[in-house]
């Protein structure tokens, strides 16, 4: 746009800080592009919302947003993780439950020791409960459920 009209005034508008980039080099990088192609930054919400030239004072306002930026996604990554031990603590997992129960499994290895073949096994078992009740489980799951350890024979 600005090599079609060079002397037209042009802003690059962002809802908020974080949305424009991933990083502290990544805003930098950005901000260096937008000081280069003479286009200003509008900010929509937050603590400093208005019209900014990404030169002069503009490049140092970057600067420190790129740096805050940083910081908070660091925090948030902190604060997840902490959060995810915690769950595991309590003996929660993530995820979705599980789609194929205990007797589900045992039947499918019973039928695998007869030599019934995957894809027929599949079609012999209905999912009992969750999102996917009445239906039956792809042949990927039985695969995985066969090849899992079974509990009975796992060392304690």
């Amino acid at each position: 746009m600005k090599k079609a009209v060079p002397h037209q005034r042009v802003i690059f508008t962002v809802h908020e800080m974080k949305r424009l980039g991933r990083g502290a080099a990544e805003l930098l990088a950005i901000a260096e592009d937008l000081r280069h192609h003479d286009i200003q930054l509008e900010l929509l919400t937050g603590p400093l919302q208005g019209v900014y030239d990404p030169s002069g004072h503009g490049a140092a306002l970057f600067a420190f947003f790129a740096g805050m930026a940083e910081s908070e996604r660091e925090y948030i990554r902190e604060k997840s993780l902490e959060g995810q031990a915690s769950a595991r603590e309590r003996g929660r997992h993530g995820g979705r439950p599980k789609d194929v129960d205990d007797d589900m499994t045992d039947y499918a290895r019973r039928l695998r020791a007869n030599g019934v073949p995957v894809p027929q096994i599949a079609q012999k078992l209905v999912i009992t409960s969750g999102k996917n009740k009445g239906q039956r489980p792809s042949v990927a799951t039985v695969y995985r459920i066969l090849a899992e350890e079974d509990p009975a024979h796992s060392p304690t």
